[in-house]
C-alpha cells in the first residue's frame, strides 16, 4: 500500500484526488512526518517571512510589515477552515470543489484524509491551511510602505476566493491543470506564480513609494533579513519533502533536491552580484536561495539531484534579471521583489519541471513514466503557467478595485513620510 500511495502522489502532486485510492488505513510515521512538515511550513511564515520581509523595510515600517504577515497568516487559517478546504479539496469541478466540508463539517479525530490515506484528515486540513497562508502573505511585500492595512485585509479575503481556492483545487483537487497532466510537486503554480502575479498586479495599483527611484530605499536590517532567510530554507524542507505526503522515498528526493537547488541558486546569484557589482551581498545570497527553493517548488518530488542544481542555477540569473531589469523595465515598484523572485522563479521551475522530469536527465517520469515525452509535457506546464499568469492577475485586478472602492487602496503622503509603523499602528518597532 506504501508503494501504491507513493506513485499516487508522484503522479499528481501531495493533493491529488484520485477514486482509486487505497483502502485508508493510520500510519503514525507517515502522520508524525506530516504534522512536523505542517509546523515547518507555519516556521516559514511566522516568522520566516516576516522577517525576510522586515528586514527588507525601512525602519520606520518595520512593524507594519510585521503585522500584515501575522494578520493574514491569521485570517487565511480561519477562511480556510471556513469554505476554503471544501472548495479546494472536496467535489469534482473544473474550477472550484464543493460546500460537503463548510466549517471542517464531517471531520472526526479519527477520519483519515481521502488524498493521503495514511493521515487524519486534520493533519492534511491543517498542513494545506499553512500553504493557503503563505501564499497571500507572500503578496504583501509588493505593495509594503504605502498600503492601507483595511485594504490588505480585503485584498486578502478576496484574492484567496477567487484564486487562490480554485488554483489550488484546478493543480491538485482534481480540477481542469490535473486532469491535463500538470506537474506541480509544492506549489510552482499554485503558491509562487500564483503570488508573484498578484503581487505586480497589486505594485502597479497601489503606485510607486514616494521617493521611489530618486532616494535610496534601502534596507534598514538585513540581519534580520538573513535571519528570514534562514527560517524559509529550513521551513522548505516541510514546503516540499512534506508534499510527499509520506515518511518515504519521494520525500528523501525532495529534501536532497531542496538542498542542492537552494545551494546552487545561491552561488549563482552571488556570481551574478561579482560580475555586476564586483561584490558579493548578504541580499544577493538570501535572494539566491529564495529564488532556488522557489524554483524547485513544482520539481521537487520529480527531478533528480543533477536537475535540482541545474534549475537552480538557471533560475538564479532570471531572477537577478526579474529584481533587475526586467522590474525597470515595467516601471513598478514591487517593494520586496514578489513578482521578480516568485512569479519569475515559478514561471521558470514549472516550464523546467516539464524537462528534468525526464528518465534520461535523472527524473523520474512525472505522471506517466512509462509514456513520458519532455515536448508534450512541457507544452503542459506552459499551459499551467498562463492559466495561472490570467487568472491570478484578473482576480487580484478585482480584489485591489474592491479595496480601493471600499477603503482606498493607499495611506495619505503624510502618513506615508511619517512611515505605518506609527501611521497606522500607533507602535514603533524600535525605540529611540
Amino acid at each position: 500500500m506504501r508503494v501504491s500511495i507513493a506513485l499516487l502522489l508522484m503522479a499528481l502532486g501531495p493533493l491529488a484526488w484520485a477514486s482509486d485510492t487505497p483502502a485508508p488505513r493510520l500510519d503514525p510515521g507517515d502522520t508524525a512526518w506530516m504534522l512536523t512538515s505542517t509546523l515547518l511550513v507555519i516556521l516559514m511564515t511566522i516568522p520566516g517571512l516576516a522577517l525576510f520581509y522586515g528586514g527588507l523595510a525601512r525602519a520606520k515600517n518595520m512593524l507594519s510589515v510585521l503585522v500584515q504577515v501575522f494578520v493574514v497568516f491569521a485570517l487565511i487559517s480561519v477562511l480556510w477552515a471556513l469554505f476554503g478546504y471544501s472548495f479546494a479539496f472536496h467535489g469534482e469541478g473544473r474550477f472550484f470543489g464543493d460546500a460537503s466540508r463548510l466549517l471542517l463539517q464531517g471531520i472526526a479525530p479519527d477520519t483519515l484524509s481521502g488524498v493521503l490515506p495514511t493521515v487524519p484528515e486534520y493533519v492534511f486540513v491543517a498542513f494545506q491551511g499553512s500553504f493557503a497562508a503563505i501564499t497571500v502573505a507572500l503578496v504583501t511585500g509588493a505593495w509594503a510602505e504605502r498600503v492601507r492595512f483595511s485594504a490588505v485585509l480585503i485584498f486578502s479575503v478576496l484574492w484567496f476566493a477567487l484564486s487562490y481556492v480554485p488554483m489550488a483545487h484546478m493543480v491538485w483537487g482534481g480540477g481542469l491543470l490535473g486532469r491535463d497532466g500538470a506537474l506541480d510537486f509544492a506549489g510552482g503554480t499554485v503558491v509562487h506564480i500564483n503570488a508573484g502575479i498578484a503581487a505586480l498586479v497589486g505594485a502597479r495599483m497601489v503606485g510607486r513609494r514616494i521617493g521611489y527611484g530618486r532616494e535610496a530605499l534601502t534596507p534598514h536590517s538585513l540581519t534580520l533579513t538573513m535571519v528570514g532567510a534562514s527560517l524559509l530554507w529550513v521551513g522548505w524542507f516541510g514546503f516540499n519533502a512534506g508534499s510527499a505526503g509520506a515518511a518515504n522515498g519521494v520525500a528523501g528526493l525532495a529534501f536532497i533536491n531542496t538542498v542542492l537547488a537552494t545551494a546552487a541558486a545561491t552561488l549563482s546569484w552571488l556570481a551574478g552580484d561579482l560580475l555586476h557589482k564586483g561584490k558579493a551581498s548578504m541580499l544577493g545570497a538570501a535572494s539566491g536561495a529564495v529564488a532556488g527553493l522557489v524554483a524547485v517548488t513544482p520539481a521537487a518530488g520529480f527531478i533528480g539531484p543533477a536537475g535540482a542544481m541545474a534549475m537552480g542555477l538557471v533560475a538564479s540569473p532570471l531572477c537577478l534579471w526579474g529584481v533587475g531589469g526586467l522590474k525597470r523595465l515595467l516601471g513598478v515598484d514591487d517593494a520586496f521583489d514578489v513578482f521578480g523572485v516568485h512569479g519569475v522563479g515559478g514561471i521558470t521551475g514549472a516550464i523546467l519541471t516539464g524537462v528534468f522530469a525526464a528518465q534520461g536527465l535523472g527524473g523520474t517520469g512525472g505522471a506517466t513514466p512509462d509514456t513520458f515525452a519532455m515536448g508534450a509535457q512541457v507544452w503542459v506546464q506552459v499551459k499551467s503557467v498562463l492559466v495561472t499568469v490570467v487568472w491570478s492577475g484578473a482576480a487580484a485586478f478585482i480584489a485591489c478595485k474592491a479595496a480601493d472602492l471600499a477603503v482606498g487602496l493607499r495611506v495619505p503622503e503624510e502618513a506615508e513620510r511619517e512611515g505605518l509603523d506609527i501611521a497606522s499602528h500607533g507602535e514603533r518597532a524600535y525605540t529611540q
